[in-house]
């Protein structure tokens, strides 16, 4: 089985708890069965990305980016390689932009989906990110490392995301987190 077909078989196995999600499910899965040889970054109309979640060890912090092209806080996340499944660019992603190295897969499965637009920025034309989730852990105590992504990188509480996030998609994995613990 091809990395495209391992993808869309995890795709498939999620089950979406609100309306939203299903919705999106479809949308992936229409978008992987209309692009099967053309669904990373090299699409220009849209492509899949991986997001990590990261909640620390005790489970009451999560890890959050002020993103620097999009200037909101999010999770950390990107688009994928080729050769890449959800759980290696999921933390590829998030080493790369956090510098931390006790990042760790919380469960082997899809936490999330999401499908956003991103505006045109630079050279590049708005076009649209079809976000596959990872639940992710690492020690809050390790050093951070922004990268050029970020004007900045920060574990909050998780009774005060809602003080930095007003995106839909931030908050429903913040409801699912609580709900886990």
């Amino acid at each position: 089985m091809d990395y495209h077909q391992k993808i869309l078989e995890e795709i498939r196995k999620y089950k979406p708890n609100s309306q939203a999600e299903k919705k999106y499910k479809r949308q992936i899965i229409n978008f992987l069965a209309n692009n099967e040889d053309d669904y990373l970054r090299t699409n220009s109309k849209g492509h899949l990305t991986a997001s990590a979640w990261i909640v620390n060890h005790q489970g009451d912090k999560i890890l959050l980016h002020h993103h620097q092209a999009l200037d909101k806080w999010i999770q950390l996340g990107g688009h994928l390689e080729e050769g890449e499944l959800i759980e290696e660019a999921a933390l590829r992603e998030a080493a790369e932009e956090s510098g931390l190295n006790s990042l760790s897969v919380v469960e082997q499965k899809i936490f999330d989906l999401d499908v956003h637009k991103i505006p045109a920025v630079k050279k590049q034309a708005e076009h649209f990110h079809y976000d596959l989730r990872v639940l992710l852990q690492a020690d809050a105590g390790e050093e951070l490392e922004k990268s050029s992504e970020s004007k900045n990188l920060k574990w909050i509480d998780l009774n005060r995301v809602d003080n930095y996030v007003d995106e839909e998609s931030v908050l429903r994995m913040l409801r699912k987190t609580k709900m886990k613990i």
